[in-house]
């Protein structure tokens, strides 16, 4: 079976520092949205077709956009997992399809999880020949939590664009844990929810998966779908070996890419900011589907043109 949630994130355009001038846009909340792909026709969305709240009380939409032509760009780093070492085979030629197969303004970005460091071996780049040159199989590499460094690749990764991905590919296993509760994974996710990432993962198992504990592998399976859901990505997996091929996902991904929105909204009188907050987005389109993350970062408020700091910012 594969496991999936789509599609929505969330990038803040706060301007660094609470002290500086800000224009009214800079403190607009910003989403990414999805229409579900399972629909053939997908219609055009405009801000009338969209119903966002917190809680039960409805949010103002000022701004759909999609996210097509002149506005497509899109940042997405590979991050692979060097302990899933199990056969790769022609799945990294599949990955280097992918990459080839990526809209033009799309920069991709290699890296690594080696002995439980990250390694970037590319910055996102818009030279397809040079991303695809410096990814490799996954070698043998000591087992680690994945989810530490993912978190490390989001926290140092500068925003140079408004659509920011992520696709693991890795076990999710953390040798250590002793159950579904996993801290690096939590913080992966409200590292990924503040910068507005989108995390894709799909599972490549260990050499050593036969004989591994089932256990460990499926809640090794159970992170990947918990981190990809709540960052508005998609965890693909199908048992406890490695998928036959990774193509129809790749290309499951790609499609998703190609149908997204940039919801702008004002965020309530009185609402708190500087902070993430539970919302709810639904279509008003009869039979269309709306994929959202569980929370969204709303930026910090002006006043009398200047940041207002919130709790944590000292002058």
């Amino acid at each position: 079976m594969r496991i999936a949630w789509l599609l929505i994130t969330l990038s803040f355009g706060s301007l660094p520092g609470w002290t500086q001038s800000a224009r009214p846009e800079d403190t607009l909340a910003r989403m990414v949205v999805t229409i579900d792909h399972f629909y053939a026709e997908r219609p055009s969305l405009t801000r009338d077709d969209v119903l966002l709240r917190q809680g039960e009380a409805e949010m103002r939409v000022l701004n759909v956009t999609p996210l097509q032509g002149d506005r497509a760009g899109l940042e997405l780093f590979l991050l692979v997992d060097n302990c899933s070492n199990c056969d790769p085979g022609s799945k990294f030629d599949e990955l280097s399809n992918f990459i080839h197969s990526q809209a033009s303004s799309t920069a991709v970005g290699i890296a690594y999880i080696q002995d439980g460091r990250l390694v970037v071996a590319q910055a996102p780049t818009l030279d397809r020949d040079q991303a695809v040159k410096l990814l490799s199989p996954p070698s043998e590499s000591k087992p680690s939590n994945p989810f530490r460094v993912l978190a490390e690749l989001i926290r140092g990764w500068k925003q140079n664009s408004i659509r920011r991905a992520v696709l693991i590919v890795s076990n999710g296993i953390d040798p250590s844990s002793a159950g579904l509760d996993d801290p690096p994974a939590e913080a992966a996710i409200e590292a990924a929810q503040r910068a507005g990432v989108i995390i894709y993962a799909i599972y490549h198992p260990s050499a050593d998966y036969a004989s591994a504990d089932s256990v460990k592998i499926y809640e090794g399976q159970a992170q990947l779908a918990h981190v990809a859901c709540e960052t508005g990505g998609e965890a693909y997996f199908l048992d406890s070996g490695p998928l036959p091929s990774m193509t129809p996902f790749l290309a499951d991904i790609a499609g998703l890419l190609t149908h997204q929105y940039l919801l702008e909204f004002a965020p309530g009188a009185g609402q708190s900011r500087g902070v993430l907050q539970e919302v709810t987005v639904e279509s008003r389109i009869h039979d269309v589907e709306l994929i959202a993350a569980r929370k969204a970062w709303i930026p910090e408020s002006t006043e009398n043109g200047h940041r207002t700091p919130s709790a944590g910012h000292r002058q």
